[in-house]
């Protein structure tokens, strides 16, 4: 079990993240999916939605919280027009810049290793993915949250827009939430 004192740090991901994201993604997904999704829900997920987004990486805007010498979290925004899903959920198309001030920022795939959930790495990674979407000029953000997930993003002011269900290709769905949250108001907490 990890230690609660250990010193959370934050930074950039890089490529040579790559393999230990993999690896964190597939822990946090088994681990604290199970109660919410079958095992063939969760098994079709890994397949074919939940991964590595490396457009995310390229652009400098994936977040990892490293504790003991490991990655044991990683979560992002993104200014590109995909909502959810690593690698190889995407088309061939290039996924296209949104318009600050007009469209919505994304929040986009945090995964937290199952022996550091519920110690604030989710809380620490929306805070630093937010200050960056205002940075670059978005009034508001907007993501596809898990129904794990969501009582994080709830808990850090998103509300939510509508029930969603994320299809998946062997007839299967995952339910979710598309959520959403303004970046102007002064707390941060208003529904978009």
């Amino acid at each position: 079990m990890a230690d609660s004192q250990s010193t959370i740090r934050l930074r950039l991901a890089t490529a040579q993240d790559i393999p230990a994201l993999q690896i964190l993604i597939d822990q946090s997904v088994r681990a604290l999916s199970v109660n919410y999704y079958s095992p063939a829900q969760i098994e079709s997920a890994l397949t074919n939605v939940f991964g590595v987004d490396t457009q995310l990486i390229a652009d400098q805007t994936y977040f990892v919280a490293e504790a003991e010498a490991q990655i044991v979290g990683g979560g992002g925004w993104s200014k590109r027009n995909t909502l959810f899903g690593g690698d190889q959920a995407k088309s061939s198309e290039t996924d296209a810049l949104l318009n600050p001030g007009v469209d919505p920022a994304r929040l986009r795939a945090f995964y937290v290793h199952p022996e550091w959930s519920r110690r604030g790495i989710g809380k620490l990674i929306t805070t630093a993915c937010e200050t960056a979407a205002r940075n670059a000029r978005f009034t508001s953000v907007e993501l596809v949250a898990t129904l794990p997930g969501q009582p994080l993003y709830e808990a850090n002011g998103y509300k939510i827009v509508c029930a969603f269900e994320i299809p998946l290709p062997d007839g299967l769905s995952l339910p979710a939430f598309r959520m959403a949250k303004d970046l102007t108001s002064r707390s941060g907490a208003g529904a978009v």
